[in-house]
């Protein structure tokens, strides 16, 4: 059963749904249910950004990638830039692995993001071989995680925290 995560960014909610897996520089991972014939039956997994990262950029208005897809990647390669009305960022592989493919979409019009952000919003799909060392993936992907960070950066800026968990 997949449910959410709701934190509170000031008076703003962050919502984390639970079918996904999260890492460190705030993307999630999802698997996309699909498979490329070049790629055999390997499964793709999608990646993109999550509802804190979106609210910290707010407005995301131009996206470049900087590695073309089949471009084995290795983990905080640098692989594009994103600018938004907030800030202006190098964006960095999450884990090691195949980048297959980008969101079409996104490179036409980047606004996705902000719109749809856990759905039509994701970023790239990349193999799953960076999933094959489950332990070691368990430890760069999880909730757990980003419940840490967010008690941790509010505790350190004095701010109310709240989490709730909704099924």
């Amino acid at each position: 059963m997949s449910y959410e995560l709701t934190f509170f960014m000031g008076k703003f909610e962050a919502r984390f749904p639970s079918d996904r897996k999260y890492a460190k520089n705030h993307m999630w991972a999802k698997a996309a249910g699909e498979q490329l014939p070049a790629h055999g039956d390997a499964p793709l997994w999608r990646f993109g950004f999550t509802a804190y990262a979106v609210r910290l950029l707010q407005d995301v208005y131009f996206l470049d990638w900087t590695i073309d897809p089949n471009t084995p990647l290795k983990e905080r390669q640098p692989i594009g830039n994103i600018e938004s009305s907030r800030a202006e960022s190098e964006l960095y592989a999450p884990v090691t692995g195949t980048l297959v493919q980008f969101n079409g979409e996104l490179l036409a019009d980047p606004s996705g993001i902000n719109v749809d952000k856990y759905d039509r919003g994701w970023l790239f799909s990349m193999n799953k071989t960076f999933f094959m060392n489950w332990k070691n993936a368990r430890r760069k992907f999880s909730i757990s995680w980003v419940l840490s960070i967010h008690f941790l950066l509010n505790a350190l800026l004095g701010q109310r925290t709240s989490a709730s968990c909704s099924m």
